[in-house]
């Protein structure tokens, strides 16, 4: 079966522009993420799917340089870029990654890929439970969800992230919730803004020598550093459609 995990990636953030090329050590945020991916033991192909913008040449210049693939399309309809992403890849199943999560948990990861392989369904997620920090999540869904998707979702945002048509219609998809034993969603480990840059650099400084750490290890040095989580605290997420 082919597990492929495609990451979204772009250079026009309107909150911090340029953020996935941001450097954290001795690579860049999208560097990271692709390793991180590459980390998750059943992942079988990993992929960066990106725009046809000039901007984003950079991205599949980075994507190469990991030794991973690239696809390029169109800039605000991300739906019909993981169709034809995957479509090229001929997944089988779809891990959905954004590249804006560089403390991405491949231990977490693939604990949501073995839940759903324990009762396939239609798709998974362990953003959708709020019991993870932003940042952590992974959903993962069949290559026929995704086209079914494709074909059928009308609204912007549906287009724009992805999933929205599926986690929004149970009465035509089938999915499962994967939830963390205690409620951590406290925290905000993605990088939007200012606020979420200066903490995740803060975290690298600490923990990061070379190797991939885990969410046990950042749990750990923001329970040593309690001040730390209050740097972007008020930072709100966007809604779909905005």
């Amino acid at each position: 079966m082919r597990i492929v995990a495609i990451i979204q990636a772009r250079m026009g953030s309107t909150r911090l522009p340029g953020k996935v090329m941001k450097t954290l050590g001795d690579r860049t945020v999208l560097g990271h993420v692709i390793m991180r991916c590459q980390a998750i033991e059943s992942v079988t192909h990993v992929i960066v799917a990106t725009s046809t913008l000039g901007e984003d040449d950079a991205i599949c210049i980075e994507a190469e340089k990991y030794g991973v693939s690239h696809y390029r399309g169109s800039q605000r309809n991300v739906l019909d870029r993981y169709y034809y992403a995957a479509k090229e890849m001929e997944a089988d199943l779809i891990l959905r990654i954004t590249s804006d999560c560089p403390l991405l948990d491949p231990l977490i990861s693939e604990a949501v890929i073995q839940d759903f392989l324990a009762e396939i369904c239609d798709y998974s997620s362990s953003g959708l439970s709020n019991t993870f920090p932003r940042g952590l999540d992974t959903e993962i869904f069949t290559f026929a969800a995704l086209e079914k998707s494709h074909r059928e979702a009308t609204v912007e945002y549906e287009r724009e992230h992805v999933t929205p048509y599926i986690y929004q219609h149970p009465e035509i998809f089938t999915f499962r919730t994967y939830s963390n034993q205690k409620d951590e969603s406290r925290f905000r480990l993605t990088l939007d803004t200012p606020q979420d840059w200066e903490l995740i650099r803060k975290i690298y400084e600490v923990l990061y020598k070379g190797e991939i750490f885990y969410w046990e290890d950042v749990y750990r040095v923001l329970q040593e550093n309690p001040e730390w989580p209050l740097i972007n605290a008020e930072v709100q997420q966007k809604k779909l459609g905005e």
